[in-house]
């Protein structure tokens, strides 16, 4: 996944992108969670499959990482997910 994956300062701000390409991981994943089947997202973005694999990959790996904390309860929610 590392080889697919560039993060570059003079590239799309230094979001990290697919290799070879502009294409932001945000986008790739977006792209999916959106509804965009995994065809549709390497024709829109000119990226490969393995592209698509490293971005999720690497999305993967970045929550892992993350602690989480619980979000405070304010007055009247049952938790803390409630609208």
């Amino acid at each position: 996944m590392n080889e697919r994956i560039v993060i570059d300062p003079e590239i799309q701000h230094g979001k990290p992108v697919i290799r070879g390409t502009r294409v932001p991981v945000t986008r790739i994943i977006g792209g999916l969670a959106g509804g965009m089947t995994k065809e549709e997202v390497m024709r829109e973005y000119e990226v490969t499959e393995e592209g698509i694999w490293a971005a999720l990959s690497y999305a993967a790996e970045l929550i892992e990482a993350e602690e989480f904390h619980p979000l405070p309860l304010r007055a009247g929610q049952g938790h803390a997910l409630s609208g």
